[in-house]
């Protein structure tokens, strides 16, 4: 079968294979053909040769954590054939750490997880995959082309529990909203704080295209310009860019007792001069929070399946700003600089 394939570590490895072996049993009970992932900034990060891990004695990792597939059979009876689902990215470390050992494995504390695509786990860029039924998402039937986007909706559900834990600190009645960055996880973030009945602003540099027409048929608004620039002082803050400036000044946006969440990962390597005293002061007297958040749990992506279930499918589908054939694989995994989220089609 075919698998779309890279060497970690190796710069520029990334390859078609024709011959890939079946996915073995002991990866699951429940096969599932392939239809579609997503790609995303991590994959073009392990391509270019920044990480990445393949499984245990193996040269190869098999890209695609973005997944969406169809269920050929499942002897368990959780799901059945034709099923459409999709497949939980991070799986638990063996020891396990204590929040592994109740399925909290996006909290992982000692680093040991595996992730599909990423670290030690095959990924779903192939035409056939297995998963155990705790790591299989059953999606709603009218998600059929657009289930992908289950794995950046899942980061957003879990970013938006934390902020609401962390907000019932207090009497909090949020009204106000900042995300900063419109690509996937930007503009999802902004569909789930619109589902919760919030005003929502979007910030991002492209001052035309599709994202402001995709910000504002959220009734959303739309801004072009620098964080500072706003004169805003939302309730929660979620920034999505990982800019080292935008990060900065993110953190300093929010309003009093204002909740900010990190989603964007940096790349480091750049120097900002900035009044980190000023900063200190506003979040310790404004009883403010900043806090990262990454990857999330199984309820998060049962969370996520819903929200896109409520979404209107037609804005869904506009956040696919290309879909590429498996034969075309390399188009999927070159940047244009004009997309949302590119989708390699295995379906075609």
């Amino acid at each position: 079968m075919r698998a779309v394939t890279v060497v970690p570590g190796v710069p520029n490895s990334l390859r078609l294979l024709d011959d890939w072996p079946e996915p073995p049993p002991e990866e699951g009970p429940i096969l599932v053909e392939a239809l579609a992932v997503g790609v995303c900034g991590t994959d073009q990060e392990i391509i270019s040769g920044g990480y990445g891990e393949a499984p245990p004695g193996q040269e190869r990792l098999v890209l695609g954590h973005e997944s969406l597939g169809r269920v050929l059979e499942d002897p368990t009876g959780t799901l059945q054939p034709g099923d459409l689902v999709a497949g939980v990215v991070r799986n638990p470390d063996p020891v396990p750490c204590a929040n592994c050992a109740v399925d909290q494995w996006d909290m992982c504390r000692n680093g040991r997880y595996t992730e599909h695509g990423i670290k030690g786990l095959p990924g779903f860029a192939r035409d056939r995959w297995r998963l155990s039924p705790k790591f299989a998402v059953r999606l709603d039937p009218a998600l059929g082309s657009v289930g992908m986007l289950l794995e950046p909706a899942s980061v957003v559900a879990k970013a938006w529990d934390h902020i609401e834990r962390i907000g019932r600190r207090a009497e909090w009645e949020p009204k106000t909203v900042l995300v900063t960055g419109a690509g996937p996880i930007g503009l999802l973030a902004a569909l789930l704080a619109s589902q919760r009945g919030l005003s929502v602003h979007v910030l991002d540099r492209a001052p035309g295209g599709a994202k402001p027409d995709l910000v504002r048929a959220l009734g959303a608004t739309y801004h072009a310009c620098a964080v500072h620039e706003l004169d805003l002082s939302p309730d929660v803050v979620i920034e999505c860019t990982g800019a080292p400036t935008v990060v900065l000044e993110a953190m300093g946006k929010a309003g009093p007792s204002g909740i900010v969440c990190l989603t964007g990962v940096s790349s480091g390597g750049r120097r900002i001069t900035f009044d980190a005293g000023a900063l200190n002061r506003e979040l310790v007297l404004e009883n403010n929070v900043v806090f990262g958040s990454v990857n999330a749990g199984r309820r998060h992506w049962d969370l996520a399946a819903e929200a896109l279930a409520r979404a209107d499918q037609s804005w869904l589908t506009s956040l696919i700003t290309r879909r590429v054939p498996v034969a075309a694989y390399r188009e999927a995994y070159t940047p244009t600089g004009h997309d949302i989220k590119v989708v390699l089609d295995f379906a075609q």
